[in-house]
């Protein structure tokens, strides 16, 4: 049994077709970003007792808010213990353990709906699932930029695409599951965990036993690496624990975490925010249209700028983001005032697609710098800016709005400091993103080096 999980065992042989890979790379990260759209749950759940209306021993939706929370802190925290372990055992046992936390999450979140134990939900879906969804996160990311040294960008794309495209199916399926198993007795909810943790499961293990790695130092077909004029792409790795003694590493850090926090927060306040700053103009039907919107652009941008990227270069991406980003953050208040409803959508749309692609694009640029050997498990460790802009951005938001209304600000006016601060941690991130240079050579891991750092894959001899 442990040979079917061996890095040994999934090594490709001649003639494989790497286009097999982003599809076991899609059944994993279309599953996991389920979790986007797990708010359509807290509504039923907060019924679970009274059936058609809250009940007194009801859960409140506040309560309710801390399972998504935990999931991303967990999701963090996985990726970023879990990434070291990724690169030592290989991307299939990752994506199988990967599958039984994620489905089996569901499981246990289901039997906290039975007995209704809120500790039960937050310990299956936020703590048991959370550490599934950052093991399914990076588990096909290394093994993608490995098949694909000639697209690092578009390939990341394809599967990070998919995360964010995740709520897509993940909602609709949701509500069509509730749908189908409400009753007098029950909202659902504990049947669809169940239906949907089997199929996750089943879906992401497929994932797992189809995925393949390359002989080490593969190359396509036909195509040989050019020779390297852009300084910030390596040909040398540097081992995971060695990329956190690195100021690039931390560069790196601040250059997600600032586009992510610039991004996420407004994200939670889409809704709410067009229709205050367009008061009598845009009604909640037409505002969930426009976070549908969002979402799209913010799907769509993983695979454009990821794939741009590859002629752009990472840290040009980067660039544009952070730039365009913030001009973009800077007009906003501008655009409310003056009623510009068409121009406030497409700039959100823009910011957003940039968002997505800030998640796409960084796998890549971590193997421009540190090389492709270790880039799961470095990958992981930088996701931890991640965990950190999910409660940083929000609570930004949420915070000012709250203090400009109890200073006598209109609502329609109360995100336009907001937006002016947003436009400025994107110039910092800018300055980050300017800072970076190549790893310096005392970093490299020396090629004897690599029997004793990759054990599984023995170096050949003459």
């Amino acid at each position: 049994m442990s040979s079917l999980f061996s890095k040994q065992a999934i090594i490709a042989g001649p003639g494989f077709n790497r286009w097999l890979v982003p599809p076991a790379a899609l059944s994993v990260h279309l599953c996991i970003g389920q979790a986007y759209a797990f708010s359509v749950f807290n509504e039923p759940l907060s019924r679970v007792i009274g059936i058609s209306s809250p009940a007194a021993d009801d859960w409140k939706l506040t309560t309710l808010g801390w399972i998504f929370s935990l999931a991303i802190v967990f999701l963090g925290l996985s990726a970023a213990f879990g990434g070291k372990w990724l690169e030592k055992v290989g991307p299939r046992l990752t994506m199988f353990v990967a599958a039984c936390c994620f489905g089996g999450g569901f499981w246990v979140a289901a039997l906290g709906v039975h007995l209704h134990e809120i500790w039960l939900i937050y310990l299956g879906y936020g703590v048991i699932g959370g550490i599934g969804l950052g093991l399914g996160y990076v588990s096909p990311v290394s093994t993608l930029i490995k098949w694909f040294p000639d697209r690092r960008g578009m390939a990341t794309g394809m599967a990070i695409m998919g995360f964010g495209g995740g709520a897509m199916i993940g909602a609709p399926l949701s509500v069509l599951l509730m749908d189908h198993f409400k009753s007098a007795e029950s909202v659902g909810v504990q049947e669809s965990f169940l239906v949907m943790g089997s199929l996750y499961m089943v879906s992401m293990l497929i994932g797992a036993f189809t995925i393949r790695i390359p002989e080490p130092d593969w190359q396509p077909e036909g195509w040989q690496a050019p020779q390297i004029r852009n300084k910030m792409i390596s040909s040398q790795h540097v081992h995971i624990d060695q990329a956190l003694k690195t100021p690039q590493f931390y560069l790196l850090w601040l250059v997600l975490c600032l586009n992510v926090t610039a991004g996420i927060g407004v994200l939670g306040q889409a809704s709410v925010m067009i229709q205050e700053m367009f008061k009598g103009s845009v009604t909640p039907a037409a505002a969930a249209g426009f976070v549908g919107l969002l979402s799209l652009f913010n799907m769509g941008g993983r695979f454009f700028w990821s794939s741009s990227s590859d002629y752009l270069g990472r840290k040009n991406t980067y660039f544009v983001f952070f730039v365009l980003g913030a001009l973009l953050y800077a007009s906003v208040p501008t655009l409310g005032m003056h009623g510009n409803m068409p121009l406030f959508v497409l700039f959100y749309a823009l910011i957003m697609s940039m968002y997505g692609g800030g998640f796409a694009t960084i796998p890549a640029y971590l193997a421009d710098i540190f090389g492709t050997r270790f880039v799961g498990g470095i990958h992981g460790r930088l996701l931890t800016a991640w965990s950190t802009a999910g409660v940083f951005g929000p609570v930004l938001v949420n915070y000012i709005r709250e203090y400009q209304l109890a200073q006598g600000v209109a609502k329609a006016d109360a995100y336009n400091v907001t937006m002016y601060i947003m436009a400025g941690l994107l110039v910092l991130g800018f300055i980050a993103n300017l800072l970076i240079r190549p790893v310096h050579e005392k970093h490299h891991i020396q090629h004897q080096e690599f029997d004793e750092l990759d054990g599984n894959f023995p170096r050949k001899t003459s």
